[in-house]
Order: structure tokens, then C-alpha cells, then sequence
């Protein structure tokens, strides 16, 4: 099955969407049956149905009925899956928490801050992450999102190039560390670790060679399974670290 992807619409009709004023319906645009419907109401109860099942179960038919109309009636004011999902990305966006530090603030606060802000996003809605943005759709909150989270990165001693690349580093590692977590949530959520090992130690320690595979038995003994707040927190040092180490090799740095 094809991966739902942002960007794929008319670019012209979702760019009108994205940027009509507040009240503002299509243009031709009959209202919907149920009275008061509108594009912001489409836009969240798409997003609330993506949010409990995922992305496979937004359909336009199934979105019709939860909002009890007719599918033609969705086709009044989103042309299609493909703008609609533009639309949920950028609402998103929009209403996300932009959490403000203190003056003076070390840039690694600011951009760690970006880091968990993104990170409690995809907790919310996770079909985010389930999203390929490749091609963002451009609108308000796409660009206020990125205009807030380049600020961190402002004056910290990177080109404006590698504020962008900076960026897009960061929120790839928040998307994978997104994916991992929701994946071991989803196991979880059938089979607790706990369980998961009762069942398999008895048959790794009878099958495993301690001396053949030293590492791994050491390692995975201190480990004891996954943990996405560890995976989290050496990941996200790493990256500041990796940051850190380029800024500071700069001439003129101490």
C-alpha cells in the first residue's frame, strides 16, 4: 500500500485552504447537512480519527460518518485525502505547544526544548510520524513552527544552511525515536516485557553460547530490554554533543 504523503494535492487548491481567513469556506461551496459544519470542523474530526486508529482508517467515507453527512458532502469544502492530510499536518502544527525559555537562555536548553516539543507532538498524534514530509504543505503553521524552531539555533555559530540541516537533524532523530516507542508501546500493549522474557530466557539461556557471544550477553544482561527514556536521552545528548563539537571547532571559537 502506498504511504500517505503530504504534498500530494493540488498545490493551489491546499494553499488556498491553508490560507483562507478565519470563517472563510470554499468558494461554491454548498454547506453540509448538518449545520454548522465547516472546513476546521472537518480538519478535527479528521484529526481525532487518526489519532485513535491511525492513518489506514481515515478514509472519507468513514470521516462522512462521524461527522453524520454524506461522503460528496466532505468533497464541499476538502477536494480530497491528499489536501485534507495537508490541512491536519498544518493545524497541528499550528496549535502545538511552543514552550518559551528564559533570556539568555544556553542554546542547548532551547534546542533539547524543541526536541521534547516535537516529542510530546507525536505522543499525541502519532499518525504524524506515519506521515512522509518530504514536500510540507506551506502554511501558517508549517512556517510558524519552523520560524520558532530556528530560533533556537540563531546566533549559536551556524550558517544559515546548517540552521536548516541543524534542524532537520534534530527532528529526524525525534521521528525515529517516535516510531521505536510507538512500535514498543504497540507490543507492549499485547505482550509486556516482562512477559515477553519469562517466556524467552529459559530458551535463550539453553540456546545462547555465553562464550561465543560475550557481548551480547554482557551487554543485553545490563540492559534488560528497551527502554525509550534511555534511548531518548543518550540520543538527544548526542546530538547536542555532535552540535557542540562543530560550533566550537569554528575559527575565533574558544
Amino acid at each position: 500500500m502506498a504511504k500517505d504523503r503530504s504534498g500530494a494535492g493540488d498545490p493551489v487548491r491546499t494553499l488556498a485552504l491553508l490560507w483562507r481567513e478565519p470563517g472563510e469556506e470554499p468558494r461554491g461551496g454548498r454547506r453540509g447537512p448538518r449545520q454548522g459544519l465547516t472546513v476546521d470542523a472537518v480538519v478535527r474530526a479528521a484529526t481525532g480519527l487518526a489519532d485513535e486508529a491511525g492513518l489506514a482508517a481515515l478514509t472519507m467515507r468513514a470521516l462522512a460518518t462521524r461527522l453524520g453527512v454524506t461522503p460528496m458532502t466532505l468533497y464541499t469544502y476538502v477536494p480530497g485525502k491528499a489536501e485534507l492530510l495537508d490541512l491536519m499536518l498544518d493545524d497541528a502544527y499550528k496549535v502545538m505547544e511552543r514552550r518559551e525559555g528564559a533570556a539568555g537562555e544556553p542554546w542547548r536548553a532551547k534546542v533539547a526544548r524543541v526536541a521534547d516539543d516535537n516529542r510530546d507532538l507525536l505522543a499525541r498524534h502519532p499518525w504524524i510520524a506515519d506521515l512522509a514530509v518530504t514536500r510540507p504543505p506551506l502554511g501558517p503553521g508549517v512556517i510558524g513552527k519552523y520560524e520558532h524552531e530556528l530560533a533556537a539555533f540563531d546566533g549559536i555559530g551556524l550558517t544559515d544552511v546548517e540552521m536548516d540541516a541543524a534542524l532537520t537533524h534534530l527532528l529526524g532523530f525525534v521521528h525515529v525515536n517516535a516510531l521505536a516507542a510507538a512500535d514498543a508501546a504497540a507490543h507492549n500493549s499485547r505482550q509486556s516485557d516482562e512477559e515477553w522474557w519469562a517466556v524467552s530466557a529459559p530458551l535463550l539461556e539453553r540456546a545462547m553460547d555465553a562464550e561465543r557471544y560475550p557481548l551480547a550477553g554482557r551487554v543485553g544482561s545490563a540492559v534488560g530490554g528497551y527502554d525509550p527514556q534511555t534511548v531518548w536521552e543518550f540520543g538527544l545528548r548526542c546530538v547536542l554533543d555532535g552540535l557542540a563539537r562543530l560550533i566550537d571547532s569554528r575559527p575565533g571559537r574558544r
